[in-house]
């Protein structure tokens, strides 16, 4: 099964989309866990302003070069600005939402 997928979808009173690309290694634990939690957190706190972008290593090692990636699960952050590298199963929701610049709702 190939991981590579795109949920494309914009929010135009955003302005902006957030742009998401997540290196993983085919099913194990933790790439699984790290699409779920950061699939309900974009979820969560960017509603339709998101894209993310899938990559499964094992299938396209290639990929790793262009985004510098080290380790998986990586979540490569390029927009907006600046460009951001999470690594982990993002089971962390403070430290993902620091990591991404997110402030919660409630100004928390």
């Amino acid at each position: 099964m190939e991981m590579r997928e795109g949920l494309d979808v914009a929010s135009p009173a955003s302005g902006y989309k957030w742009e998401l690309r997540l290196y993983i290694a085919d099913q194990t634990a933790k790439s699984v866990a790290a699409l779920a939690n950061l699939r309900g957190y974009c979820e969560e706190y960017m509603a339709s302003s998101y894209s993310l972008e899938v990559n499964d290593l094992l299938l396209h090692p290639q990929l790793a070069e262009g985004d510098q990636v080290l380790a998986i699960p990586t979540l490569v952050h390029k927009v907006p600005a600046p460009l951001r590298r999470l690594i982990g199963d993002f089971s962390n929701e403070k430290r993902v939402l620091v990591g991404l610049d997110i402030r919660p709702r409630g100004g928390q």
